[in-house]
This record gives structure tokens, sequence and C-alpha cells, in this order.
């Protein structure tokens, strides 16, 4: 165990949603939250609440969020003790992280060997297969002619994956033979726009797999999970609906996968928090390893409803070297809790993005029900950044009433100014498929193919988008 590292002052390197969740943990620990940001940012509402504002640079993200320089020169200034980096943007960037210990700052987060290893996903297949996680089929690819080789080796369907990837880019399904030279190629160039890395691998896909993740709380001594969560509800390879714990999971496969995610953890003493991220194929009731995000997640919230943890305080521990406080008892989930994302983006329209400014922006309130947001009427929506407006989270005593209750919630969310998800969402927690629970991966894509666009159900749910609900 490292020597404990007090934090008093936190740089958080981070904007929207999270900086504001990672501002009132700051507040509740009495720790100085020092907020980095744009300046498209600068009278965010996480500015705001901390009090304290440091300019990170300009509003496009590679000049500020994305710059490793800008985010150390920012802790300096603020006179920081540690830098958290949220989720997104430097939040898995191993050069942030030595270039933080080089400065005498804490990194929150993980070593940067372990970010390296998991950044690069191949690698994070070998060191998963070394820890005894199953690895679906497939390898790096360098040609046209290795993939069809390959290809004649795993069978269709396959994934072309971008090694160094995240978020679904550089990421292409391909179901016929003639589509891989093409599929290869868009994920190449797209892999190598976004990330800087071309290298891709190819994947077997598991048409009805379910995506299912433990929740890793880890300080390189104990080695704990904190149960699971169901992410299968996703458009292009990007989470929509999460929700925990998973449901209708057979309680002993549960039980391996959360064992072997425990399993992965010790295998490399990690530290922190980390997620591990598996495919269940409830077919053949396996599982295998798809990667491991190394940071703080989008869907925590869902894990700490049911927990009743502060994951933001636990990685804040971790960081100052203090040892956990829990064992593998403490952590039981009670009742159900169910996170929807609401995104500025036009569902009846490919999920394309809707910058503008929200007119107006009025959120539910109530027992088991929580929003994380910092969007207020006048709000910008910049064309910089992620197209994430909030996060409505609804718990309660079993699966049905978080999801009775989330659906009064959604009906009393109100976004005016832009377009949103929220009419999508409230046709997902009402539909009797979703609300049976277990649906896979493709069940979104099968679901707005039976209601497109122009349609009586479709047009009326994107006409209450428009409208704001």
């Amino acid at each position: 165990m490292r020597p404990p590292r007090p934090i008093s002052r936190l740089l958080v390197a981070n904007r929207g949603e999270i900086a504001l969740r990672i501002v009132r943990t700051c507040e509740r620990l009495g720790i100085e939250a020092v907020v980095a940001a744009s300046e498209a940012d600068l009278d965010s509402p996480a500015a705001r609440r901390a009090g304290r504002v440091v300019r990170l640079g300009p509003a496009a993200a590679a000049e500020s969020y994305l710059s490793v320089d800008a985010v150390v020169r920012a802790g300096l200034a603020a006179r920081a003790d540690a830098v958290h980096p949220g989720y997104g943007f430097l939040s898995e960037n191993p050069a942030l992280a030595l270039a933080c210990r080089a400065a005498g700052l804490t990194f929150v987060g993980p070593d940067p060997d372990h970010l390296a290893r998991f950044g690069d996903k191949l690698e994070a297949r070998q060191v998963a297969a070394a820890a005894g996680l199953p690895v679906l089929p497939g390898g790096e690819v360098t040609s046209a002619g290795e993939a069809e080789a390959m290809l004649e080796a795993t069978g269709l369907p396959v994934l072309v994956k971008a090694v160094g990837g995240g978020g679904g880019r550089g990421m292409r399904l391909v179901t016929s033979a003639g589509e891989l030279r093409h599929a290869l190629e868009l994920s190449v160039a797209e892999a190598g726009g976004a990330f800087g890395n071309p290298r891709v691998y190819l994947e077997t896909y598991v048409s009805s797999g379910r995506h299912v993740e433990v929740q890793l709380l880890c300080d390189g001594e104990r080695f704990l999970h904190v149960g699971e969560r169901d992410c299968s509800v996703q458009r292009r390879y990007q989470k929509l609906v999460e929700e925990a714990p998973a449901p209708g999971l057979p309680e002993g496969l549960r039980d391996e996968l959360l064992a072997a995610a425990v399993r992965l953890g010790r295998h490399l003493g990690y530290r922190s928090l980390g997620t591990v991220e598996l495919l269940v194929d409830l077919d053949r009731e396996r599982f295998y390893f798809l990667e491991v995000n190394a940071r703080l997640q989008v869907e925590h919230p869902v894990t700490e409803a049911v927990t009743g943890l502060d994951l933001v305080a636990e990685q804040l521990y971790v960081a100052e070297g203090r040892p956990i406080s829990h064992s593998q008892g403490d952590l039981v989930a009670r009742g159900h809790a169910v996170e929807c994302r609401i995104n500025a983006e036009d569902p009846d329209d490919d999920f394309r993005p809707g910058p503008g400014t929200v007119e107006r922006f009025a959120v539910p309130v109530g027992d088991g029900l929580r929003v994380d947001a910092a969007i207020e009427a006048g709000s910008p929506i910049p064309p910089y950044y992620d197209s994430l407006v909030a996060k409505c989270i609804a718990c309660g005593p079993d699966r049905t009433a978080a999801l009775d209750r989330l659906g009064g919630a959604l009906d009393r969310f109100e976004v005016d100014g832009v377009p949103t998800t929220l009419g999508l969402h409230r046709r997902i927690v009402a539909d009797p498929a979703f609300r049976e629970g277990g649906v896979d991966t493709g069940w979104l894509g099968r679901f707005l193919a039976a209601t497109p666009a122009g349609t009586p159900e479709g047009a009326g749910a994107h006409r209450a988008v428009a409208a704001g609900g």
C-alpha cells in the first residue's frame, strides 16, 4: 500500500454533468474543487458551483480537454494536489497520468501501465486470457488478405474493431464476405482519424449477446466487485439505457462473471475504479471478455443507487493511498435502478446531434429519482463535445417499481430548444419486451425498425421530443 497523500484541492479536468457531480462529492468531503474549463465552459454550472475556475484553453477539445499539457498547467496554476479526469477526454490516457506524476500531481485513476495495457484492446484481450477469462475468436489484421484468411477461421458474422478505440468508433459489423474489405477500409480510416492509431482487429460477433459489465473497486491489495450492470440497449455500440443489477441472469452465471472480473483485477494488482465489460451469450450460458474501462463510468449512478456508495469518493480515497474500508460482504445490491442517457440528438434522423440553446429545462423530482445534469434554461449545447444533456436515474424495491418510477419521471422531464432522445426513452421504458428484461444488444435496432420515422408512433414520438415532452 502506498503512503497516504491527502487531497485538499482537486482540479476537475472535465465538463458538464460529470464535472458538477465531482464538485458535489468534493463539497461533502471538504475538498476544494477547482474546475478546469474551456472558453465555452467558463460560466458553466460546474464552474459556478466550484467558485474557482482555471481557463484550460479554446473551445475546441483538442486545445483544451484533450491537451495533456493544458491540463497539467491548469493543475499547477491552481496549486492542486490532484487531477480528476472524469470520463471521456483524457480519463484513460496514460500520458496524462505520467505527466501528472512528473509534475507532482496525484492522478485520480489507475496506474499509467494499466491505462496503457487496457487502452490497447489487443493487449487487454491477452491480459484477460492470462487471467483465465474467455475471449472471443479473432485477432489483429494488417491487410485485406489477412482479414479474409481470419474470416475463414472465425466464420461470420464478425466485428472489425479499432485497437485503440472506444465509443463505437472504428467498429463495423460484417455479415457477408463481400462486406469485409470495405468495412476494413472504413474502420482503419475512422480509427486513424479518431485515435491516431489505424490498427484494427477482427472479433466474432454474437448476435444475441447481452452487454453486462462488472464494477471493480481495488486498492492494489484488496480487489472487490460492486455488482454488475446491464448496458444492452445501445445505438451504434453506444449505451442509451443501463440498469443494476442485470435482469434475468442465472445465478451461477452471475457468480462466474463477478468472480472473473475480480480475478482480472487481482491478476494485475489493479488500483482505482474499473469496469470489466463482458458479452453474455445466454443461449449457451457463457460470457466473453470485451474490454476494461479504466475509469469512472457514465452509468455509475445505478450502482450507487443500489449499494449506497459514492463511487467518486471511493475513487478519491484510493488515489490518496487509503486502504478500502469495505469487505466484499458489505457490497450488497438492494433493489433495482435504471438510468436513461438523454442526449441532444434526433432519433428519427439517425441520432444526428442537435447543438443549440436550451430554452426550457425542467427536471422531475421525487423519491427514488436522481437527475445528473449541468444544464439550465439558456444553456448552450456546443457542437464541440458529446451530446449528453442529462442522466435520469430511478430506483425502486424491484425492477418493475423502478421502471414505473422512471416512466413517470420521463413524462415530466422537459427540454425545449434542441432535439432530444426523451421521446425514445419513453417508448423504450413502456415497451413490453424491454419491461420483460434481458433484451440483447441488437434489440434497439429491431425496435426502431418496427416504428420508423413517418409512422404514426414514430412521428408522434418525434413531435414529443421536439416539443420537449
